[in-house]
């Protein structure tokens, strides 16, 4: 699917506030939406915010906001449906006077948008403390808007372009005080990766991860969320045991096996076992097209995880090959990979995606065709909190398993015998240069899986 769908899809979001006596005004404004990696240009629009907050308060008091779209800067493009309850929004509200940002979120939740169809999306919302007296102004900044799909999630980012008017003001009268001024976002986050999408999660909240919208679960969105290239999901206090990080857009470089090379979001995601923490990598659903019939078992996915931060090496994980035949011309996922992670190190570590194997058997027995694609360009997934075990670390970086020219794995032959194992696999190395592995443009994908 595209950035046309993506950003299109997801263009406008706006504002709104809310809290016991609320005044409620609408403000417009224009906003550039930017796509999730790869899928497209951006959309320009206008949007039309309203913003609900009480219109008088006292110091002390925790007030409630919320954000809702009157008029979304886009409708839906004409290239596919969006399901029921796909749709997720995040902003961010400036508070005048000093009170930094607050972020509120919406629910996952909305009617089927047909194409063409403008954009729906629910009201965003968050609390607000109120710590000095004085007139409070709210003015609608930023948002994410995530969609969910069968093949994946994407996040798109939107900001304004020029100057935005004051959505509401709350006048805070002096009163009992406590604490600093700061937003709490209600609602919860849920998604997958895939992708999603795209944006960078940062900080923890309640042993839940505030974060990407895109593959962030029972969490906040915050920050940059998942859709951007750089950033990460940080986890690993406060009891909490599961940790899902924010699909990064990686480029794969094949070399000539794969002209082109293979793009996908990928997701990092990690559970604490113990000292240690059990990893699963996803990547996007479809993104490949099969040029021809494959056998099941004729693909499986490994992958080096690359530590950074405070720990160094490289984890594996590896998936299981396809369990059922893929038809001719049918989208091609590659089975989700699993390894461990043991700290070597404490402190906070990145995990990031880094060199992708596929090895290909094309019938029961058959020497497998090794493909190493090295990660061009990458970014950081998520970031654990780790505390050092016994034995612990990463293995050194690997580079794939040995591969004779062409990505063609050895045979062992010293003659002829390469040479006959080239010509049996021809087919197979005219399959790999041409589609097994070609990517399919997100504007491509129409979520067949």
């Amino acid at each position: 699917m595209s950035a046309a769908v993506i950003a299109l899809l997801l263009g406008g979001a706006g504002v709104a506030i809310a809290a016991g006596p609320a005044q409620a005004a609408e403000t417009k404004f224009n906003v550039k939406c930017v796509p999730p990696a790869g899928g497209g240009d951006p959309v320009e629009g206008e949007t039309t915010a309203k913003v609900t907050a009480p219109a008088s308060a006292k110091v002390g008091d925790e007030v409630d906001v919320s954000w809702e779209t009157v008029k979304p800067a886009s409708n839906n493009t004409d290239l596919m449906d969006i399901p029921q309850d796909s749709v997720q929004p995040t902003g961010w509200i400036t508070v005048g006077g000093g009170g930094g940002e607050l972020k509120v979120v919406g629910e996952k939740k909305n009617p089927p948008i047909p194409k063409k169809a403008p954009m729906q999306m629910s009201t965003m919302k968050g609390k607000l403390k109120l710590t000095k007296a004085g007139k409070i102004t709210l003015t609608p900044g930023k948002y994410d808007v995530a969609v969910t799909f069968s093949f994946g999630t994407f996040v798109t980012k939107c900001a304004p372009t020029g100057a935005v008017g004051v959505g509401a003001t709350i006048d805070v009268s002096a009163g009992t005080s406590g604490g600093t001024t700061a937003g709490t976002t209600s609602g919860t986050t849920s998604g997958t990766t895939a992708g999603t999408t795209s944006g960078t999660t940062s900080g923890t909240a309640s042993g839940t991860t505030a974060g990407s919208t895109a593959g962030s679960t029972a969490g906040s969105t915050a920050g940059s969320t998942a859709g951007s290239t750089a950033g990460s999901t940080t986890g690993g206090g406060g009891g909490q045991t599961d940790f899902p990080g924010k699909p990064v857009e990686v480029a794969f470089d094949c070399g000539p096996v794969v002209p082109g090379g293979i793009k996908t979001p990928v997701t990092i995601n990690a559970k604490k076992n113990g000292g240690g923490y059990d990893l699963t990598v996803k990547t996007a659903k479809g993104a490949m097209a099969s040029p021809m019939a494959l056998p099941a078992g004729a693909l499986k996915p490994s992958m080096n995880i690359k530590l950074g931060g405070a720990d160094s090496g490289t984890v594996k994980v590896s998936g299981p090959a396809n369990a059922e035949p893929i038809p001719d011309k049918a989208p091609v996922s590659l089975s989700d990979m699993t390894g461990t992670y043991k700290p070597g190190k404490t402190g906070k570590v990145t995990l990031s995606p880094d060199q992708l194997t596929i090895d290909v058997t094309m019938a029961p027995g058959a020497t497998p065709i090794n493909v190493p694609c090295k990660a061009a360009s990458s970014g950081v997934s998520l970031e654990l909190d780790t505390t050092a075990q016994e034995g612990g670390s990463g293995s050194p970086a690997t580079t794939g398993s040995p591969s004779a020219s062409g990505g063609l794995a050895e045979t062992g032959a010293e003659d002829g015998g390469g040479i006959k194992a080239l010509a049996l696999v021809a087919g197979t190395v005219i399959l790999l240069g041409g589609a097994v592995f070609t990517f399919t443009p997100w504007r491509r994908l129409r979520g067949t899986r």
